[in-house]
């Protein structure tokens, strides 16, 4: 099998997220990271992509540069990870849609309902994949509690409970640590701070095992720490379709809380529990019957489930391989095969459509808000 070239803007050195893509992109042999834009200075950019093993003539100052210098290769990448700051999506992604590359985008994928809605149609004229990395929802058991909601194992769901909760932002005299400002910044945060950086994942979650769509919500934002423009803990209820109520915490000041993303889903029949700090368990309770803990790589899981687990069983899988699942299914959508779950452009604009309404509903005092993007209502 040959390997697609792999280009990647943004996630430089000391990075949070520009390791889990490199360890995921090339877990599996299907890329290889042929181009590169990494850091804001184009200097340290060029540097550290040569130490990753990048050619130097691909070794680019910027994502400008590198469309310029990408485009009429023969050898072009066919794939181009954004992983920037939330401001700079929608320009990059549109760019190199148009320019006919596969894109995969960091989450939020615009910073507005509006540019998420161009995108959704430019991917649609191009042909080309735009997908989101909402790469929790890779996670194998999370991948096996969708398909036991699918086939009916719990009944008609009644409710979603989740929250994506957190303390590394708790401390005041943090505030100006520039990895923790920008998040707080609506120059470059956009509307949202802490749900539109975790609270999303949680949201998108819910809906990805619910098999259903968010369609209202009502929200309450708060910012603790008072230099903050942008909320820092959020509370949202929300709606979806088919009926099932939900109920969403996310906060960036819990402290003590580590990771903190869990979700449970609630059927007429059962109930299913996750937790992102136990990612290879599943605790499945069948009206009327005892708590059954089900465990990654076990026999009997779906085919979906038991596809995206990598090693053997009691031995665990974390988040640069949920990555990596993202990746295995974008290397195979690009050699034509169908892959169901990959998230994609429409998952990012519902998201960020949620995000405005959350911001709309919490400036008035929790009014229920239709969180629908309008071309899918």
């Amino acid at each position: 099998m040959t390997r697609l070239n792999w280009g990647m803007i943004g996630g430089g050195e000391g990075s949070q997220i520009g390791p889990a893509h490199r360890l995921g992109a090339q877990a599996d042999g299907n890329f290889t990271l042929a181009a590169g834009a990494l850091d804001a200075d184009p200097a340290k950019g060029r540097a550290y992509a040569q130490r990753l093993g990048v050619a130097p003539d691909r070794a680019y100052g910027d994502w400008r540069e590198m469309l310029a210098g990408e485009r009429d290769r023969a050898d072009r990448v066919d794939l181009v990870t954004v992983a920037t700051p939330n401001s700079t999506h929608f320009e990059i992604t549109k760019a190199f849609l148009e320019a006919g590359f596969h894109v995969l985008c960091e989450k939020p994928m615009t910073m507005t309902v509006e540019e998420g809605e161009e995108i959704v149609r430019i991917a649609r004229v191009s042909g080309k994949i735009c997908a989101v990395n909402y790469c929790y929802s890779a996670y194998p058991m999370v991948r096996e509690m969708r398909a036991m909601v699918r086939t009916g194992q719990l009944g008609k769901i009644r409710l979603v409970v989740t929250n994506f909760s957190h303390g590394h932002h708790g401390d005041a005299g943090d505030a100006d640590n520039p990895r923790v400002r920008w998040r707080y910044d609506p120059a470059m945060a956009g509307v949202s701070g802490q749900f539109a950086d975790c609270g999303i994942h949680a949201l998108h979650m819910a809906g990805f095992i619910a098999g259903a769509e968010v369609e209202s919500l009502s929200a309450d934002f708060a910012s603790t720490i008072p230099s903050r423009v942008l909320e820092d803990d959020a509370m949202v209820n929300f709606r979806l379709s088919g009926g099932a109520v939900g109920r969403l915490w996310t906060s960036s000041v819990a402290i003590g809380r580590q990771h903190g993303f869990d979700i449970q889903v609630f059927g007429e029949t059962g109930g299913l529990r996750w937790a992102s700090e136990q990612p290879n368990q599943v605790f499945y309770t069948p009206v009327g019957g005892r708590t059954q803990i089900m465990e990654k790589g076990e026999a009997g899981l779906s085919d979906e489930a038991s596809r995206l687990s990598r090693v053997a069983i009691a031995h665990p899988e974390g988040f640069p391989l949920a990555v990596a699942n993202i990746y295995v299914d974008l290397a195979a959508a690009i050699r034509g095969e169908a892959r169901d779950g990959l998230p994609s452009a429409a998952d990012g604009v519902r998201s960020i459509a949620a995000v405005h309404a959350a911001v709309a509903s919490a400036k008035a005092d929790g009014t229920w808000t239709d969180a629908r993007p309008p071309m899918f209502r």
